[in-house]
């Protein structure tokens, strides 16, 4: 729905609650007309149900709203009299025109500064859990939400099991663009596997300011662009999902917004120069290795040189020789000196040899893993010359991305109906890599990611579970509330959070035991 389309259903749902309500504000003794008022009208209901002012600001954050509606039916007919479960119910199921029958055919009085106490247990609870959810959707949304590592794409850097926070506000929390959701969830509600929104009222793409851009080799959490293809080859017209509904990714933006990118031999190169990253990232490739005889003790490998098999290649036969995944060099200039291995080799894809998996998928780019590009990521603003030999590289975020009608007829190139030889960007697009070169699943495959899809950016380890592991060592506790970026070693904050915790309890029971 465009903004236009919204601000006429904001004005037909103003005139809904004022029919509806009219009697009900002059029998509080409110102006009648205050209930047809935008704004207006819910400071004056602020004020009738008991409830502070600055509640109104909720009513315009997605999804809050939706909770904050169901509070103010149910503290509506509560403020005349109407408190039975029966009441609390009808107010509920009816979507608030409970409130109809009791402005026009219920002879109801209005209950002046009653109690906002529950008047039961459950009640209180129910309460509790409400403005608990409210508080907490709220975080979710705009401030932080919590993340699990579910692949080894940044293995060293961010492992598999890894829980995090990942902060909304740093690059400006998007507001979410479907306003009919369950909170707290994303694409899927647990336990049922049933979706998780509606498509029926979204929001324009909108995003509040951030106080920080994105950089080079920063970790970023982002909803996969093509979540809503059918497959890598053809996006599925019946198969939508919203932006901010697409599956949850987290790679390193190698190249940002107006890069020049290139691979060579594995290595990133941006505006020709090689890309060099922090000293907590350890890049990772497959080697093929020539053993002096089969008999390699994978746990010993595992356990001397941490070599890991995120995906069950491990010792897989490679012609004559075997595969190992995951191997960064530090690990592997220690295992070249192995009694077992004969050589190492990195395992590379040629120059020249076109993988057809690899993005833009046209012959025309002999492309593969290895060697790719070079590619200008796009910058809003940016200008660039479109040919019949450079549409493939921005074809999707010309027509998918941008929205944009475009179509090729021989040597010329249509955008909305016009004949051009140019395009400038709309929005900020980026690059982004896992440190695990050979396992990683990323821009190589798909292309751009656009700035409307990014999500937050990872900025602390709160948890880290090992399913490898043993009874108390399947936590990792070098890991827990750590950083995410930065140099050097992390540092782990456990021990101050414990100490915190501890004093906070201790001087909280020594208060109760003094009063």
């Amino acid at each position: 729905m465009s903004y236009t389309n919204w601000f006429i259903l904001f004005a037909i749902i103003q005139f809904i609650h004022g029919i509806g309500t009219w009697k009900l504000y002059k029998k509080a003794n409110q102006k009648y007309w205050a209930a047809f008022i935008p704004l207006y009208n819910a400071y004056i209901l602020m004020k009738i149900i008991g409830r502070k002012w600055w509640l109104i600001f909720l009513l315009f954050f997605p999804v809050i709203n939706v909770l904050m509606l169901i509070v103010i039916w149910v503290e509506t007919v509560r403020s005349f009299g109407k408190n039975s479960y029966l009441d609390t119910f009808l107010a509920v199921i009816s979507l608030g025109f409970y409130s109809y029958y009791l402005n026009y055919f219920s002879d109801v009085k209005y209950i002046e500064n009653r109690s906002l106490n529950p008047k039961s247990s459950s009640g209180e609870w129910t309460n509790s859990i409400i403005f608990a959810i409210i508080a907490a959707t709220f975080v979710h949304n705009y401030i932080m939400q919590p993340y699990t590592i579910p692949t080894s794409s940044l293995e060293k850097s961010l492992l598999v099991g890894d829980f995090l926070f990942v902060s909304k506000f740093h690059y400006g929390a998007r507001v979410p663009m479907t306003t009919l959701a369950a909170p707290m969830v994303h694409d899927t509600i647990p336990f049922i596997n049933k979706k998780s929104y509606s498509t029926k009222l979204e929001l324009p793409y909108l995003r509040l300011p951030g106080f920080q851009k994105i950089k080079n080799n920063d970790i970023v959490v982002f909803n996969w662009p093509v979540d809503t293809m059918a497959n890598m080859f053809y996006t599925d017209k019946y198969y939508y999902k919203p932006i901010d509904k697409k599956t949850n990714y987290v790679k390193r933006c190698v190249a940002i917004a107006g890069d020049t990118l290139q691979i060579k031999d594995g290595i990133v190169y941006i505006n020709g120069y090689k890309n060099e990253l922090s000293d907590r990232a350890d890049l990772q490739f497959s080697y093929l290795v020539q053993p002096k005889n089969r008999n390699f003790n994978k746990k010993a490998l595992v356990n001397n040189y941490g070599i890991t098999d995120p995906f069950g290649f491990f010792g897989v036969k490679y012609q004559d020789t075997y595969m190992f995944t995951a191997i960064s060099d530090n690990t592997i200039d220690r295992f070249r000196n192995h009694p077992n291995v004969a050589s190492i080799t990195k395992n590379l894809a040629k120059a020249g040899e076109r993988d057809p998996n690899i993005f833009p998928r046209d012959p025309r780019f002999k492309w593969n893993i290895d060697q790719f590009g070079p590619i200008y990521i796009p910058k809003s603003g940016q200008t660039i010359s479109l040919s019949k030999e450079n549409i493939p590289l921005y074809k999707r975020v010309i027509d998918v991305y941008e929205d944009k009608d475009l179509k090729v007829v021989g040597d010329n190139i249509f955008i909305d109906g016009q004949m051009v030889n140019e395009y400038t960007f709309e929005q900020d697009y980026y690059w982004l890599m896992g440190d695990n070169r050979h396992n990683s699943q990323d821009s190589r495959s798909w292309g751009f990611v656009p700035f409307d899809h990014v999500v937050g950016k990872p900025v602390f380890k709160w948890m880290s579970w090992n399913t490898n592991g043993n009874g108390i060592n399947k936590i990792r506790w070098d890991r827990m509330f750590t950083t995410v970026h930065g140099e050097g070693k992390p540092m782990s904050f456990f021990l101050p959070f414990i100490i915190i915790l501890g004093a906070y309890y201790g001087i909280k029971k020594w208060k109760k035991r003094t009063n």
